[in-house]
């Protein structure tokens, strides 16, 4: 745990930790949050079936670490093995760079990181471009049908195919 300054200019603690169970419903107001700014082309079915998904699915498969300010997550990172399946800060919270510290917490624990974004998420564009992500492929999301971009930071190229 260290102490920051807050966006209001008073000092708060600040820890980057494991996710535990308890976290779900403020980890999953988080997701919901930022993703009605970042992805408002989604439906709400869209975003009821999937939080459903979060809970039920991911989050039981994924390492997931929280940012935690003052005893509250305000973002969060979720990787399966080298993929980052979702990395969201709370819109209050935004452009105090909490998303970088999630990103090289990520970083420094992986040769190579790649994730999906949604061509129309300009957001989380400008974020992966300034990290330092490339573009991979394009590709459309199924369930949705929306365009998705593949992008990859570090490393050499994953095998592509079985190893014998």
């Amino acid at each position: 745990m260290r102490v920051g300054q807050s966006r209001f200019g008073y000092r708060c603690r600040v820890t980057i930790r494991p996710y535990a169970e308890e976290d779900l419903a403020e980890l999953l107001d988080v997701w919901y949050r930022a993703s009605l700014i970042a992805h408002p082309f989604l439906t709400p079915e869209f975003f009821e079936a999937e939080r459903r998904e979060i809970a039920e699915t991911w989050m039981p498969l994924a390492e997931t670490i929280v940012y935690e300010a003052d005893g509250c997550v305000v973002g969060f990172l979720a990787l399966i093995g080298n993929e980052v399946g979702a990395i969201f800060v709370d819109p209050d919270s935004q452009g105090r760079g909490i998303g970088r510290e999630l990103m090289n917490a990520a970083r420094a624990s992986r040769q190579f990181l790649e994730l999906d974004v949604f061509e129309a998420n300009s957001i989380g564009r400008h974020f992966y471009d300034a990290y330092g992500f490339e573009l991979v492929d394009r590709h459309l999301n199924e369930a949705t049908g929306q365009p998705e971009l593949r992008l990859r930071l570090g490393g050499a190229q994953p095998p592509q195919g079985p190893t014998s």
